[in-house]
Order: structure tokens, then sequence, then C-alpha cells
């Protein structure tokens, strides 16, 4: 299978002269955009702020009842699919914000209740991370 580009000079260098133009044209409409990182705004961004501003105040009162764990695992899970869903549709971007009050030990504690959850040995995260780049 050749690459879009290759077929398109192929479709081109076969056109007759009357055709040309069209394939030319059709080459320069296929022609992928740069993708621009758009902020969604909207009640779901607004009410995630919320709710992870209500669960840091929650933490630093020492209340650890905010939500219940069938919720905190089922945020957990929908936060993870959306990343990877972002990560592999191109939208680089870093799992959190540079400036963050998360600690090292609670990024830890979590990837390893997450490689926990799914199965999977810190060995089997290195290899996945040396074939894919990640």
């Amino acid at each position: 299978m050749s690459s879009p580009k290759v077929a398109a000079a192929k479709a081109a260098h076969k056109a007759t002269p009357k055709t040309r133009h069209k394939v030319a044209r059709a080459k320069v409409v296929a022609r992928p955009t740069a993708k621009r990182v758009v902020r969604p705004a909207g009640a779901a961004t607004d009410a995630a702020l919320r709710l992870a501003a209500d669960i840091e105040a929650s933490l630093v009162d020492g209340r650890l009842d905010l939500l219940a764990p069938e919720a905190l695992q089922a945020l957990l899970a929908a936060t993870c699919k959306a990343y990877a869903t972002r990560i592999e549709s191109g939208h680089m971007m870093a799992a959190l914000a540079q400036r963050t009050t998360v600690t090292p030990t609670e990024v830890m504690i979590t990837a390893s209740g997450l490689l926990r959850a799914a199965n999977l040995a810190v060995f089997e995260l290195g290899m996945w991370q040396s074939w894919t780049g990640r």
C-alpha cells in the first residue's frame, strides 16, 4: 500500500490533461490540516474544575468522604480514558499541569493502583514505553 502522496502523484500522472487540474485540486483539499489546541468551555469543563476544587478543599480539611469509592473509581476511569483518547488522537499534553500540588508519592501510588487494576506489572509498562516511545 502506498502513501497518500504517492497515490495522488500516480493519479495525477495517469490523468488526462483535461482532468489533471481536478486531481491536483483534490490533492490540496485532502491535505491534512495542522491540529490546533481547542480549549473546550462549557458545562462539563466548569463542573470538572469545580469538582477538582471541592476534592482539593475536602482533602485539606482532612475529609476523605467527599466521594464514595465507586464514584472515585468511575471518575478515575473516565479521566484515564479521556486522557488516553486525547493522546492517541495526536493531541499531546502533559497528564498534570506543570505547577501542580500532586506529589511524586501521590503519582506513584496512583500509577501503582492503575497498573494493579489493569493486572499489569511495572516491567510491562517499561516494555510498552520502549516500544511506543511514550
